[in-house]
Formats: structure tokens, C-alpha cells, sequence
């Protein structure tokens, strides 16, 4: 029987609460409804219906709050974005198709023909193909530079410089960037400062704490957890991210409001996923360095990692995403994939299955060899996500790979 003064309403919950990350990840965000639903509902509608034609009028033109269209307007895709602020400690967050749509509507909605761009030579190779080949086509001029050298950083800055813009860690070599000593940098200089957190995610590192302006996710990766859907969330003040919105919400880079529920799902997990993810990639890649035929292995957990204090500094765990490279050459690196039976061969990362790939020719193939050189990305080089299974079985499924090397 229903508690006397109990009303079912639609409130926001834990909205403007202080509440610790977990909390949040599994809470934040819902608009619970007057049905009293206990888990996140779907709202798989194109549009929505209005009481009267005064009503359409007045949301279309801004006067009255509420749904109007999915492209740019729907419960579950906003439960999304309130959720992942609150993890990010951000104002402020939109939702997009993708992570490479997230990166473009930060480049298109924020910036414009003229401006100029400092980014991290090691960046996803995407990323590099956008700023390279589609931005230039808008009059926006990118600068690469190493990342770990703020002196690259200051020597880059031009007079039309807007943005500073980092993958850290990055992919794969899990290089990292100081991001406060950064920030200090873009904003002595007037411009903003973008970081893609796609391998750490808020569970590890809030770059915003840090000095950002803005965070960039693939959803598509940790977010989710599972392998299941493609997505991409921009995440700042509301200022900034109001400009976003308009791009959106115009272009029709918007997130479905199937995927987005499934990220709610993911959020739910993702502190569990990513301590248990860092814990296994930290013991494979300490076995890793111990075994003959590899010549080097990338992660930041590790001592002999020339920025691991860095590490301690900025992030709250070193993530699931490993990269070694083999002795041999591009064959070699293939047939130790090829080798493996349970591992799944595959570009993408941050699922609970152990994905393994050889970045040169997948996820970096597009960048010329000049660029992946530059990037120090080489042909004996593979990346490995670790995944949940047992260790002793990922490393049984290594060892094959070693075993034809």
C-alpha cells in the first residue's frame, strides 16, 4: 500500500546531490516517471505528441520546455548525458553517434575557418584523418606535436591558435600527457583544452579536476563494456556544450535512444570493470615483459614506463589497454595474432572479451607511414584490450603466439 503524501512525479534523481562516483554511476540521471519504474526505461519514439497546436508552437520556439524531437530531444539519450556529467563532475554533457562524431562536432561547433589547432601527434588515427584531411576543408589548421613535451606544446602556439586537443593515455603506447600543466598552457593563451578520456574513462581520471574545458568519450568503448553499440558523448560547461547541442541538434549526429540505454546499463559497472581490467592488464603486462621474443612492452602501470609517475599523478589506475611489440617484423606480429584461439581479433577496445590487433594496419592503418613513424607506431607493434576472463587462460593464449615468433 502506498506510504501516505507519497506522489509518483517525474523528478530528476540525485540531481545536485554529493554523492561518491559509484553512487552516481549506478543513479544519477534517471527521470523516474509516474509509472515508478525502478530501472532506466527506453523511449523509442521519433517524436511526440502535443496537447494542442498552441503547445507544438511554443516548444518548437523555444518558449516551453519538453520533447520535441529524437534527433535532439529524447528521455533516455538525456538520462545518458546527465549521468556521464555527474561522473565527469561537469555541467553539462551531449550525446553523440559516435566518438568520431563527438571529435567533429567539438571541431565544427566550437571552432571555425581560420582557427588553429594544437594537437598530440598520439592520437587515435581517426582523429588524425579528421583534423588532417575534413577540418583542414573548413580552413581549420592542425599542428602535431609530441605530447610529452610541453616545450612542443609552447613552440606550437600561433596567434590563431583556439584549441589544444590530447588523447592520454594515448592509443596504443599508452603515452600520457601532463593535462594540468597543459591546461596551464591553453588558457595562458586564451584557448581550450580537449581531452579524449576513452581509456581511462571518469572511473580513473576527471580530466576537468585537472584543467580541461572539455571531455571527449567513445562511448563505444569502456562505457559500454560489451561490445555492443557504437556512441559518443562531449562533456564540459554548459556554455560550451550549448554550442555543441546546436550542432547536433542541426547535423543530426545524435545518439539512438537504444544505445544510449545501453551505456546507462554500462555506467552501472564501470568503476567494477575498470579495477578489475587495470588489475589484469597490470599482471599481463609485468608477465609480458619477463617473456623471450618481446622486445618491449607500453603501459603505464608499469616502473619501467618513462611517464609512470605521471601516471600516479593524474589517474586513479592505469586502464585495461596494453601494447608490445614483438621481435620481428610485420610478419612476425601477424602470425602471433594469427596464432592465438581464444583472444578476439578485432579494432575495438574496452570490451569484457580480450581484444587483440595490430594497430598499423587497423586502427592506424589510414595514417601514412610518416605519420605512424612519427607516432613511434611500428610494424612489430600489437595492442591488446584485456578483457574479464581468467589470466591464466589469456596467458595460455599468448603463449601460442609466442611460440611461432
Amino acid at each position: 500500500m502506498r506510504k501516505p503524501g507519497f506522489e509518483r512525479e517525474e523528478r530528476i534523481q540525485f540531481e545536485g546531490e554529493d554523492y561518491a562516483f559509484d553512487t552516481l554511476a549506478v543513479r544519477a540521471g534517471q527521470r523516474r516517471t509516474g509509472e515508478g519504474e525502478h530501472s532506466d526505461p527506453i523511449y523509442l519514439t521519433s517524436s511526440y505528441v502535443f496537447s494542442s497546436a498552441r503547445e507544438a508552437a511554443a516548444r518548437f520556439n523555444g518558449d516551453e520546455e519538453g520533447n520535441i524531437y529524437s534527433r535532439f530531444t529524447n528521455p533516455t539519450v538525456q538520462a545518458f548525458e546527465r549521468r556521464i556529467a555527474a561522473l565527469e563532475g561537469a555541467e553539462r554533457a551531449v550525446a553523440t553517434s559516435s566518438g568520431m562524431a563527438a571529435i567533429m562536432s567539438l571541431g565544427i561547433a566550437l571552432l571555425q575557418q581560420g582557427d588553429h589547432v594544437v594537437c598530440s601527434r598520439s592520437v587515435f588515427g581517426s582523429t588524425v584523418s579528421l583534423f588532417n584531411k575534413y577540418l583542414t576543408r573548413a580552413g581549420i589548421e592542425t599542428s602535431f606535436v609530441d605530447p610529452t613535451d610541453l616545450d612542443d606544446w609552447r613552440a606550437a602556439i600561433k596567434p590563431n591558435t583556439k584549441m589544444f586537443f590530447m588523447e592520454t593515455p594515448s592509443n596504443p603506447l599508452a603515452e600520457l600527457t601532463d593535462i594540468e600543466a597543459v591546461s596551464a598552457i591553453a588558457h595562458e593563451h586564451d584557448a581550450l583544452l580537449a581531452v579524449d578520456n576513452c581509456f581511462c574513462t571518469p572511473a580513473l581520471q576527471q580530466p576537468l579536476k585537472l584543467g580541461a574545458d572539455i571531455v571527449i568519450h567513445s562511448a563505444t568503448k569502456y562505457l559500454d563494456g560489451q561490445g555492443r553499440c557504437v556512441g559518443g558523448v562531449v562533456v564540459g560547461s554548459d556554455k560550451l556544450m550549448e554550442e555543441i547541442f546546436g550542432y547536433v541538434r542541426t547535423c543530426g549526429a545524435c545518439l539512438s535512444p537504444f544505445n544510449a540505454w545501453n551505456f546507462l546499463k554500462g555506467l552501472e559497472t564501470l568503476k567494477l570493470r575498470m579495477t578489475a581490467q587495470s588489475q589484469a592488464a597490470m599482471e599481463l603486462a609485468q608477465w609480458l615483459e619477463q617473456q623471450k621474443g618481446i622486445d618491449r612492452v607500453y603501459y603505464a602501470g608499469l616502473e619501467s614506463h618513462p611517464q609512470h609517475a605521471l601516471a600516479l599523478k593524474q589517474q586513479s589506475g592505469f586502464g585495461g589497454v596494453l601494447s608490445f611489440e614483438v621481435a620481428g617484423d610485420k610478419e612476425a606480429a601477424f602470425d602471433f595474432i594469427d596464432a592465438t584461439e581464444m583472444l578476439s581479433i578485432t579494432g575495438n577496445l574496452g570490451d569484457v572479451k580480450t581484444t587483440i590487433t595490430h594497430p598499423g594496419t587497423t586502427t592506424h592503418g589510414r595514417m601514412s607511414q610518416e605519420e605512424r613513424a612519427d607516432a613511434g607506431i611500428k610494424d612489430n607493434l600489437i595492442r591488446v584490450s584485456v578483457g574479464l576472463e581468467d589470466m591464466g587462460d589469456i596467458k595460455a593464449d599468448l603463449l601460442r603466439g609466442l611460440a611461432v615468433i
